[in-house]
Order: C-alpha cells, then structure tokens, then sequence
C-alpha cells in the first residue's frame, strides 16, 4: 500500500547490509576467480597454475592456510555492500521517479530505464573499490588497502579509480 514503502535511506541501509555479509560469503570463490583470471598476467615463475577451481582451494588451503580464503575480504565486502546498495535501492528510487515525474507507466520500458540507471550508479559507486578488490587479491604479498591506493595513485593518478568502469557499466547496465 501507498505510504508503507521504506525509504531510500532505509533502502540503502538494508542492501549494504546484505550486501557485506553476501561478500564475506562468497570472498573464497573470489579470491579465487581473480587468481586464476590474473594468472596469464604474472611471469611464468609467479604463475599458481591451478588445474581448476577444486584445485585452487585445495592448494590454497594447504600452501598458505584456511585463512588465505578471506585475503580482500573487507574490500570485497565493502564492493558487495555498495554494489548492492548502488542496484537495489537505486533502482526502486529510479522506477519511482520516472513513475511519478514522467509520462512513462508501470511498464517494461519504466524497468528497463531504471535498470540501466541502477547499474551506471552501481559501476560508478563500486569502481575504486573494484580496483583496490582486485590488486588486494591479486597480490602475491600482503599489502595494506592504504598502500594499495597509494601505488595505484602513483601509477596512474586519480584515473586508477575508473580502471575497468566500461566493463564494468557493460556487464551492469544491461
């Protein structure tokens, strides 16, 4: 009924959280997706060679500890819960506005416009966080987040907070 829907603070709020507990959830299978896509990147000495994804965790396990499945966990939770937020409650908040501010109904093309909309916000949001996600993974040393943005500003400038957006938006705004 009109009147009993949250609100986009509220909205936020419960995406973030289920988005964080969604990235600790999933953080394993992460970290090992970005190993194993990073793989072919690395001198061949560096290279894990995983055989598949059982072999990864296994040889995760056994070379460098259970806990090595939570490497990136906190921005990998923090992407997860922005990611969420920026899909979830942005799309509910983009149908109401082009519901009540625009001649267009409660139809497929309302979804569709929102859609796309959530998704520019959600590859916009999650960027920087995707790009210090991915080196914190990727890594073969533990470094700190701080001194992940710090190279990655040193390297590319305030650029290295929008490497990967267009793959990003492709894969979210549709």
């Amino acid at each position: 009924p009109p009147g009993l829907e949250p609100s986009f603070p509220a909205l936020i709020a419960m995406a973030m959280g289920s988005g964080f507990l969604g990235g600790i959830a999933g953080n394993f299978a992460d970290v090992l997706n970005v190993r194993m896509q990073h793989d072919a990147a690395l001198p061949p000495a560096e290279r894990r060679n995983y055989r598949h994804a059982v072999d990864g965790m296994a040889r995760m396990a056994r070379e460098e500890g259970p806990l090595s499945f939570f490497r990136g966990w906190l921005p990998n939770s923090s992407r997860a819960a922005v990611m969420t937020a920026g899909q979830l409650a942005t799309y509910d908040t983009f149908k109401r506005i082009l519901m009540d501010y625009t001649p267009m109904g409660d139809n497929l093309t309302t979804h569709f416009t929102a859609s796309f909309l959530a998704g520019l916000a959600a590859a916009t949001a999650t960027s920087p966080i995707d790009v210090i996600k991915t080196r914190v993974m990727s890594s073969a040393h533990h470094q700190g987040i701080l001194r992940v943005v710090g190279d990655a500003y040193k390297a590319d400038g305030i650029g290295w907070m929008f490497k990967g957006w267009v793959p990003s938006f492709l894969r979210l705004g549709p």
